[in-house]
């Protein structure tokens, strides 16, 4: 059976149980507090430089915020002072480290256009070679994959090719030498593939001049036998879907490019199939001449 209580110690035990809650409370408040004032305290801080149209303070907390990694807060700092301190022996370092909290926050535009007007606004720094290293390798960050538009490749291809035209005996050519392959290499691989898509959709004389633009941009290129081999296939697949009046003219393509591609890969693994479409196009142009 439940013990029976007198409603005199139910009345204490609700009464017992209020303080505990009013004590819980009030023991919480110190800490919260705390938190509160530590919050306050180090935004007051940032807030009270900010407000305090003191130039050296100013730079010298963003200085101390950029020292820490704490980019966005230097950032902002920097750009209160940027025009007060033009002209002044800060400003070479403000400048420069501007540019780079850009760069840190992965604003790779801006960065690259702050690197490159610190190059051109302090011509004679000792901080110019990275400056101008940086601002191409901040494009370089922004080249996408090769399927899409390739404006920011080229400009970062640029700039390195000016950076080593610039410092031909720098310890950072052979790091843009690099780059620059490899970009070329995404330029390549896009030049390529829009030719495939013309070929896999049959749209043959469109395919053919992408294929041999793509030689003529990149005649390096380790498709080269590949290349050739689909530009020879494409002509005779063209002339085959063509109408009757010109088929002998695209037969007779298909025929050039055939001669072209042997004589360049005479021992071509490819070599047993454009001989059979050499010995049809020639059986073709045979039938359309009787």
């Amino acid at each position: 059976m439940l013990a029976y209580q007198t409603p005199v110690r139910m009345e204490e035990t609700c009464i017992f149980a209020r303080l505990m809650k009013i004590r819980h409370f009030f023991v919480g408040i110190p800490v919260l507090v705390l938190l509160v004032c530590a919050i306050s305290g180090c935004r007051s801080e940032f807030e009270r430089v900010r407000l305090s149209n003191d130039p050296d303070l100013t730079l010298t907390t963003a200085h101390k915020y950029y020292d820490d990694g704490e980019y966005l807060r230097a950032q902002t700092l920097y750009e209160l002072i940027l025009s007060q301190f033009r002209g002044r022996p800060e400003a070479e370092n403000l400048f420069f480290r501007y540019a780079y909290t850009h760069y840190h926050l992965k604003q790779y535009t801006l960065a690259s256009h702050y690197f490159n007007n610190f190059s051109t606004t302090f011509a004679y720094s000792d901080f110019r070679e990275e400056a101008d290293y940086m601002s191409a390798y901040a494009s370089y960050q922004l080249s996408p994959t090769f399927r899409l538009e390739q404006s920011q490749t080229l400009a970062a291809i640029q700039g390195f090719q000016d950076f080593v035209n610039r410092y031909p005996t720098s310890p950072r050519v052979a790091e843009c030498n690099r780059l620059i392959d490899e970009m070329r290499g995404k330029l390549e691989e896009k030049a390529y593939s829009s030719a495939a898509l013309y070929y896999d959709i049959g749209e043959y004389e469109a395919a053919i001049h992408a294929f041999e633009n793509m030689l003529r941009e990149f005649p390096d290129t380790d498709r080269v036998e590949l290349v050739r081999y689909q530009i020879v296939r494409a002509a005779y697949l063209f002339a085959g879907k063509s109408v009757y009046e010109k088929r002998k003219e695209r037969y007779e393509l298909a025929i050039e490019k055939y001669m072209d591609f042997t004589r360049k890969f005479p021992s071509s693994t490819y070599k047993a199939e454009v001989n059979s479409i050499y010995k049809d196009s020639q059986e073709q142009l045979k039938n359309l001449n009787q």
